[in-house]
């Protein structure tokens, strides 16, 4: 794995660029395997292992896009309004039982199948009704307001894609075909747990020096989101016999192993070592703020292995290291084709900031629209340490490499966190 990476023209590990280093990742790690069969309701969430393939055409049959009056557009005169006679009513559900002649038209409702004959639907709203006769307006075209059998799927074509993730939208197309169990890679299961002598659990006492463990609830939370299977550890004293075993436990009941901490330069110098020891592990510099110092690769236990990533301990920083490798690499990993990013786009800063040249700079931001045009603000204070700039943060504000101090009014790239965090 070590050549894969270092053998890459960008790859430096004292300033990666934060784009080389998701993609690395993304390079080197490939979806789990084993599959599930599952009820749809259960499905939610989760990552389709086969294409679905449709068994039927959708629409069934030709239908009416809306409520009108369905005729054959040959009836109709070109140069003036054409009278018809009313024989009937179709209903979605309850069709028109005889075909339409010539000279007829049938009132029908949106959904309802066409009558044998009809191939054109007149709106509502255009018509002259009288009795059980209908006036119809010159102009009309052939085929309008018409939805025909097969449009949107056919019987036989793919419906969705192997490696989709499931969300309200799937659940239901999947159901608008009559199938009610199918194919999901199963969880991504995730073992976690935070390192350090000062960091204590909840329920315990923080003394002097010490602080109690959010990184863990974080990464709770975001995995959760996510959809796998979490599992906590808890807390890792700074003591090498302790993460040996904490380090082999994670590896032998879990694809993915996320740590907090412990990763810095200095900082806990055998948990470095532990991690090779145990397999093939990169420590990286990463080219942004915060999040410097990261650690990813693999490591094994007792013939089983687990992906590792190693975030930094402060708060902010497992957030933004997490979003922008972890997170991506976890769905790939749980099956999902083509992962992506954060949706971006730019908006108008309202504030200045300060920012030196050469790495990428994720600031929490508030973005909000105003006088029709998107606008962004930083949360205030912008220390890695500050977890309450998160939890007032609906977007990232991305500062490139090359971009210097930002002056009020001047565009910015914000990475949209709504639904992320």
């Amino acid at each position: 794995m070590s050549q894969q990476f270092t053998c890459h023209d960008a790859y430096d590990p004292n300033a990666l660029p934060v784009a080389v280093g998701r993609q690395l990742i993304l390079d080197a790690v490939a979806p789990i395997e084993g599959v599930e069969h599952l009820p749809l309701r259960e499905a939610l969430g989760r990552v389709l292992a086969e294409a679905v393939i449709s068994p039927i055409d959708v629409p069934a049959h030709d239908n009416s896009a809306m409520d009108g009056y369905g005729l054959r557009c040959a009836d109709l005169h070109g140069d003036g309004p054409t009278t018809l006679q009313v024989i009937g009513s179709a209903y979605a559900g309850r069709p028109f039982p005889r075909a339409v002649g010539q000279g007829e038209a049938v009132r029908i409702m949106t959904g309802a199948p066409l009558p044998a004959g009809v191939d054109t639907v007149v709106m509502q709203e255009v018509v002259t009704p009288l009795d059980d006769q209908v006036t119809i307006p010159a102009g009309q075209r052939a085929g309008q307001n018409v939805r025909r059998a097969g449009e949107d799927l056919q019987a036989g074509s793919p419906a969705l894609p192997a490696g989709k993730l499931l969300r309200p939208a799937e659940l239901g197309l999947i159901a608008s075909l009559g199938i009610s169990e199918i194919s999901v890679r199963r969880r991504l299961r995730v073992a976690i747990f935070s390192t350090g002598d000062e960091v204590v659990p909840l329920g315990t006492i923080a003394h002097e020096g010490e602080i109690f463990d959010s990184n863990r609830y974080t990464l709770f939370g975001m995995l959760t989101r996510l959809g796998v299977e979490v599992i906590d550890l808890g807390v890792v004293r700074d003591d090498p016999l302790a993460l040996e075993g904490s380090f082999r436990e994670a590896a032998s009941i879990a694809d993915v192993v996320i740590t907090s901490g412990g990763v810095s330069v200095g900082e806990a110098d055998f948990t470095r070592s532990m991690m090779d020891k145990l397999g093939e592990v990169l420590f990286w510099k990463i080219a942004m703020k915060p999040g410097r110092p990261m650690a990813f690769g693999r490591i094994g236990a007792d013939g089983d292995g687990a992906w590792l990533f190693g975030l930094p301990g402060n708060p902010v920083a497992v957030m933004v290291t997490f979003y922008q490798f972890a997170r991506p690499a976890l769905l790939r990993l749980a099956g999902v084709e083509a992962p992506g990013e954060p949706p971006e786009l730019r908006a108008m800063c309202t504030v200045s900031i300060r920012k030196g040249r050469g790495r990428t700079e994720f600031l929490r931001g508030q973005l909000y629209a105003e006088d029709g045009e998107w606008k962004v603000r930083t949360t205030g204070a912008q220390g890695s340490g500050i977890l309450r700039s998160m939890t007032e943060a609906n977007c990232f504000i991305v500062l490139g490499p090359g971009q210097g101090d930002v002056a009020a009014g001047d565009d910015v790239t914000v990475q949209i966190l709504d639904g992320l965090v």
